[in-house]
């Protein structure tokens, strides 16, 4: 089988139509050029060139073969640029930053992954509101974050990277704890444990689930933070609707159950970056992220 330099040696005689010529535009002596040429010719069970004393001329077969043989160079060396470009983007550091929510599910699967697939990349974690990971962005603080849906997105990309359906997560004593599959108006006027103002994205996400179920809960307590809301909820204290992966929580007095708010509400995980980042190694963090 013919090798690059076989060809480069082909493309520059094809080219010059001059064996010196080509030599010298190759830096390399003539001798061996020839034998590049007789070679190529030898595994190629062609003719390329008709040579006499004082010119050099494509044969049919080499006017064909010089296409492909140029395709073929371009094609290598566009390989060989991807390999570089792979090789300084796989390699670097990435500052993220992430809501409390993430380190349910999403967070640990990341950084499984991102320890075999990206093992030269040293990501650095900040645990952050969305608020406060949204201007460390545009500060430079941060490279990526991993937020709620924000609205005002100040020149910031943003890319849905998870659609998480929720849970009922009930006291294990209660009632409803029985059930596999309770219903949304059987919630309501129960004692329940609301999202605060603070966790603005889920108060918002269930008070208009609730709204549109004609439905109202009778709220106990309102916490920012799912592992609090389940601490209430473990005590007996009232019922909660969070993120479905907050079973990984573990709290031995709390049994979560699939409950439907609706066809189209679930809650959504974004990742967020500036475009005129020029971290090299944060594009193949986002695709890892992608993939997940």
């Amino acid at each position: 089988m013919f090798e690059l330099g076989q060809l480069r040696s082909f493309v520059a005689v094809a080219t010059e139509l001059h064996f010196g010529r080509a030599a010298k535009r190759l830096n390399m002596t003539q001798p061996p050029l020839s034998r590049q040429i007789q070679l190529l010719e030898q595994d190629l069970d062609v003719q390329l060139f008709i040579r006499t004393s004082r010119s050099v001329q494509l044969t049919p077969a080499g006017r064909a073969f010089l296409v492909e043989a140029r395709s073929l160079l371009q094609q290598s060396e566009a390989a060989k640029q991807a390999a570089r470009r792979a090789a300084q983007t796989n390699s670097g550091s990435v500052t993220v930053g992430f809501i409390g929510a993430t380190t349910y599910g999403f967070l640990p699967r990341l950084v499984t992954k991102a320890r075999t697939e990206l093992p030269n990349i040293d990501l650095t974690f900040r645990e952050m509101t969305t608020a406060e990971q949204i201007d460390a962005l545009v500060f430079g603080r941060i490279d990526l974050g991993l937020v709620r849906p924000i609205s005002d997105q100040r020149k910031i990309v943003s890319a849905c990277v998870m659609r998480e359906h929720l849970a009922l997560a009930l006291p294990l004593d209660h009632p409803l704890a029985v059930r596999r599959r309770p219903e949304l108006a059987q919630i309501d006027g129960e004692p329940f444990i609301m999202y605060s103002s603070e966790g603005r994205y889920m108060n918002e996400l269930l008070t208009g689930a609730f709204r549109s179920a004609g439905i109202q809960p009778l709220y106990v307590q309102q916490m920012s933070h799912a592992q609090a809301i389940l601490s209430l909820v473990s005590t007996g204290m009232g019922m909660a609707i969070v993120p479905e992966e907050t079973r990984n929580a573990c709290f031995d007095n709390v049994v979560f159950r699939p409950i439907q708010l609706g066809p189209r509400v679930a809650a959504e995980l974004h990742a967020v970056w500036l475009p005129n980042n020029r971290n090299h190694a944060l594009s193949a963090l986002r695709d890892l992220i992608e993939r997940l």
